[in-house]
């Protein structure tokens, strides 16, 4: 509850747009100083993961670990090891990954993890609960992104002495009357739109460890 804030960054694009990952990563650029690295950028496609790490390469000075580069475990070992890493990773690296401490102190979310709908999986399944008179978005789409949501975040806060900001990008938590349903399921954190509220929250952890 006191050791995390939760980011919701102002006026962002449609995820829809074309450009939208390059706004993530200009958004996301004034954090990863403030944080000095030390962050996780999920990402909910590998197209936007190859998109946004060429520019994040070109635009900071910290260590730039990518997956498909390397191992999953190699990366996470070079992550750890590494001061002021930045890791971007797409599905596998929402879940069942645990780095305790000060080497992640900030998880960088892109979209609401929706399943893509040309997932042939997902179409027969919509298609056979539309059959039967069902909503398969209220009943099978949502629920799922919203599991999917709470792991991703959940690599933040991995003992009782971590600290971190967490940064979703997607408008759709405020635009959209299911965002009422990401929000709610989110641990209960201090929320804000305003970078320099981040800034103070980080001065303040940071004031700490002196």
């Amino acid at each position: 509850k006191k050791q995390a804030l939760l980011y919701l960054p102002q006026a962002m694009p449609d995820p829809r747009e074309q450009g939208y990952t390059e706004e993530v990563v200009e958004r996301a650029l004034p954090v990863l100083t403030l944080t000095r690295g030390r962050a996780f950028i999920l990402f909910t496609s590998h197209r936007a993961l190859k998109i946004a790490a060429e520019l994040i390469k070109e635009k900071i000075d910290y260590p730039v670990l990518v997956q498909g580069d390397a191992p999953r475990t190699e990366l996470l070992d070079n992550f750890r090891q590494t001061k002021h890493a930045v890791l971007l990773g797409t599905s596998s690296f929402w879940e069942g990954v645990d780095v305790k401490g000060q080497a992640l102190s900030c998880v960088i979310i892109d979209k609401l993890p929706f399943s893509a709908p040309g997932d042939p999986v997902l179409k027969a399944r919509m298609r056979m609960m539309e059959e039967q008179g069902r909503n398969p978005f209220m009943e099978y789409q949502l629920p799922e992104a919203v599991i999917v949501l709470k792991q991703g975040i959940g690599r933040l806060i991995r003992d009782k002495n971590d600290y971190g900001v967490l940064m979703i990008c997607d408008p759709r938590l405020k635009t959209k009357s299911y965002g009422k349903i990401f929000l709610k399921s989110l641990p209960t954190m201090e929320q804000t739109n305003e970078l320099a509220e981040v800034e103070s929250f980080f001065d303040e952890f940071e004031s700490r460890q002196l």
